[in-house]
């Protein structure tokens, strides 16, 4: 499946939202970058058709999504950033009144349901009403209701937030896996999830692309000006506010700190390998 978006633009009055949006997009996992308000949210509900934009054309494997119209949103699967459930119903029948909407037959959805429970670690709690859920098992069954059906496009809008780190181990090894024979675009500011499993990494910056590229690229740019170094307690508000600080980590004797800066920024610093974290800190601190 390729998908091919070209010169998206849209704003709300004054704002820019997107300003001028162009990629192209196999299968693979497409890691969307950004802060709040950089344009992540507008462009999946653009991708999904529920918010038309001022200019620009989406196309599915060469043809118009617009004319493709419902045949397009057969191939689509959709997790919004706030899903809407259904608290009255369990998992199990949220899940098959998704199916019926999306057209699917009884024999093939009843076991894909059990299955996609099971890997999402809500099995035990399918006949259970989703009032009576967590936020983590919540975002879970909105994405199950994405993959249902098996599309040939997901699109994910921040599916691990509320979910714990083995929960989003999972979720990333099952998104992995189906990635080979799907596109999968994952709207995020939580790099970490998609670090080791994007093909690729959109940067987005107030509606602009500042980076689209692999992992591996993205990394190269800031090679060499990633840094360690090690503080006291006594220097670490003046020396945190000349740099663009990564991380801070205490320990026994200060403060362990991870900067990116051009230069060597002291005698005692040492070099380290770039992570995509750091690279997201430099893109949204210059």
């Amino acid at each position: 499946m390729r998908l091919r978006i070209e010169h998206i633009k849209k704003s709300y009055g004054k704002t820019v939202a997107l300003a001028d949006f162009s990629a192209e997009l196999g299968n693979g996992i497409y890691a969307l970058l950004g802060p709040n308000g950089s344009g992540k949210s507008t462009l999946l509900n653009i991708l999904t058709d529920n918010l038309k934009q001022d200019a620009g054309h989406i196309y599915m494997d060469g043809e118009d999504i617009v004319k493709l119209g419902a045949g397009f949103r057969k191939r689509l699967g959709f997790m919004p950033q706030f899903p809407g459930l259904y608290p009255n119903f369990s998992a199990e029948n949220y899940l098959r009144y998704m199916a019926v909407l999306k057209g699917l037959p009884k024999e093939r959805y009843m076991e894909e349901i059990k299955e996609l429970l099971t890997t999402l670690g809500l099995d035990g709690v399918s006949n259970h009403r989703i009032s009576s859920f967590s936020g983590g098992m919540k975002q879970r069954l909105a994405i199950a209701q994405a993959l249902l059906g098996g599309p040939d496009l997901i699109i994910l809008d921040e599916p691990t937030a509320g979910l714990d780190p083995m929960q989003r181990i999972a979720v990333r090894n099952l998104l992995s896996r189906i990635s080979a024979e799907k596109t999968v675009i994952i709207g995020t500011h939580i790099v970490s999830d998609v670090e080791l499993i994007a093909k690729q990494v959109i940067f987005l910056k107030k509606g602009v692309i500042i980076e689209n590229s692999s992992v591996a690229h993205a990394l190269e740019q800031i090679r060499g000006r990633v840094w360690q170094i090690h503080i006291d307690a006594a220097q670490a508000s003046s020396a945190l506010s000349k740099y663009i600080v990564s991380t801070v980590q205490k320990d026994d004797f200060g403060f362990a700190v991870r900067l990116i800066s051009a230069e060597k920024p002291c005698e005692d610093a040492i070099p380290v390998q770039p992570s995509l974290e750091d690279c997201y800190t430099f893109h949204y601190n210059t």
